[in-house]
């Protein structure tokens, strides 16, 4: 069905409501319409999707998942063909737990050390740091789930 098609079977109210989640990780989804809600992880070194009710602190459990090295030592490698392979191994994870789209990598380039989260980010150079990023999102892409890279920039 074309998308121009869906969205005249949507009233104004419902067109506005798919500009905000369902819950803090699912969208909101119309049956009727063909539009079906879908899951959303966090997952720069791996799937963290939350058990019963989500919250957007992540203080309530998660299912079971693998925590792969972070971004920042798997860059110590330089090595793309293993972030394709770690991109895959996630993208296995999230389809087996029903996730859709996986929230990474995380693209910030390392601009101080006195950011918290530099373990996300690849690295300082931002060649290596596209490299590593676009074999994540191939292997994770290649089992059918959207990776949604994210802090591109100003997260430091």
């Amino acid at each position: 069905m074309k998308h121009a098609n869906i969205i005249t079977k949507l009233t104004l109210e419902q067109k506005c409501a798919l500009l905000s989640g369902e819950t803090v990780f699912t969208t909101r989804g119309y049956k009727n319409a063909g539009i079906p809600s879908i899951t959303l992880s966090d997952g720069p070194n791996g799937v963290r999707k939350q058990a019963g009710a989500a919250d957007h602190l992540g203080l309530n459990p998660s299912v079971p998942a693998t925590c792969f090295p972070t971004a920042a030592t798997v860059a110590c490698s330089w090595d793309p063909a293993l972030g394709e392979q770690l991109g895959r191994a996630m993208g296995e994870e999230a389809a087996a737990q029903e996730v859709s789209v996986l929230l990474g990598p995380g693209l910030n380039t390392k601009r101080s050390p006195l950011c918290g989260r530099n373990f996300e980010y690849f690295s300082e150079d931002p060649y290596l740091s596209g490299k590593l990023a676009a074999a994540y999102v191939r292997g994770i892409q290649s089992n059918g789930i959207a990776a949604c890279p994210k802090h591109f920039a100003v997260n430091s």
